[in-house]
C-alpha cells in the first residue's frame, strides 16, 4: 500500500539491506536488533569531548563527534560526520546515517535515520524511520505505544490498516519538516517533502509534497487592572 519511493531514497542509506524482503516498511523496524548483532563491528573511530558514555556495543564512524554528557547504550551503529550532542540519549538498536545531528535532551530508541537527518533539541524517536534531511523541530515527540497497549493501527482515507506492532512510531520521509512541539500518534506517515505545522497533533498518513496546516483562533481582550 505504501510504496518505499514515497517516503525515502535508499541512495542515502547505507543500511539497505534492511528493506530487503519486506512486504510493508514498517517490518524494517523489527529487523534492527538482528541487523546490528549480525553485521555491526564495534568500534570507536570518532572523537569525544570530555567523557560521555560509549558503550563496547557501539560503532562510530570517522569524523563524528560525541559531546561531554551524552550516553551511548548500544547496540548502536553511528555513521561519519554525526554530532552527537550534550545529552543526547541512545538506547538499544539505533542506528543513524552519516552527517546526522543528535541533540540536547534527544532520546532515540530502535530506529532507523537516514543521512543528514536532524533532530536537535528536545526529541523522541522510538521505533521510527526518519528519511534523508529530515527535520524535526524542537519538542517533536513520535509517540510509538497506543495507551491501551494495542497494536498499531495506521488511519488512511481508505480505512484502517493494522500493522501488527505493539510499538511504533513515525515514518518520516526525505526533507520532510516537523514544526517545534508537535506530537505525532503512533503510527504516522509523513511522506517525503511534506510538513507539519508547529504544536500539531497529527496522526494518519500525511502523503508527499502536502502540508498539514494548523490554524488556531486567539481572542484579544484589553487587560483589567
Amino acid at each position: 500500500m505504501f510504496s518505499i519511493d514515497e517516503f525515502f531514497d535508499l541512495s542515502h542509506c547505507e543500511h539497505q539491506a534492511l528493506f530487503e524482503n519486506t512486504e510493508h516498511i514498517w517490518d524494517v523496524l523489527p529487523k534492527i536488533a538482528t541487523y546490528l548483532q549480525f553485521r555491526m563491528k564495534p568500534g570507536l573511530h570518532g572523537r569525544l569531548i570530555g567523557k560521555p558514555f560509549v558503550s563496547g556495543a557501539v560503532f562510530v564512524g570517522k569524523g563524528t563527534v560525541i559531546e561531554q554528557g551524552a550516553m551511548i547504550k548500544g547496540p548502536a551503529w553511528i555513521g561519519e560526520n554525526c554530532e552527537i550532542r550534550n545529552g543526547c540519549y541512545i538506547r538499544e538498536n539505533v542506528i543513524l546515517g552519516d552527517g546526522v545531528v543528535a541533540g540536547n535532551s534527544s532520546e532515540f530508541k530502535n530506529c532507523l535515520v537516514f543521512d543528514k537527518a536532524q533532530i536537535p533539541h528536545f526529541n523522541y524517536v522510538g521505533d521510527s524511520i526518519l528519511g534523508y534531511e529530515a527535520h524535526l523541530g524542537a519538542g517533536v515527540i513520535l509517540s510509538n505505544v497506543r495507551l491501551d497497549k494495542a497494536p498499531v493501527t495506521i488511519h488512511t482515507a481508505e480505512g484502517p490498516v493494522s500493522t501488527g506492532l505493539r510499538k511504533f512510531g513515525a515514518l518520516i520521509g526525505d526533507h520532510a519538516e516537523i514544526g517545534c512541539n508537535s506530537v505525532l500518534s503512533p503510527g504516522s506517515l509523513v511522506g517525503r517533502n511534506s510538513v507539519i505545522y508547529p504544536g500539531s497533533q497529527w496522526r494518519g498518513h500525511l502523503p508527499a509534497g502536502h502540508i498539514a496546516k494548523l490554524r488556531q483562533e486567539f481572542s484579544v481582550v484589553p487587560r483589567k487592572n
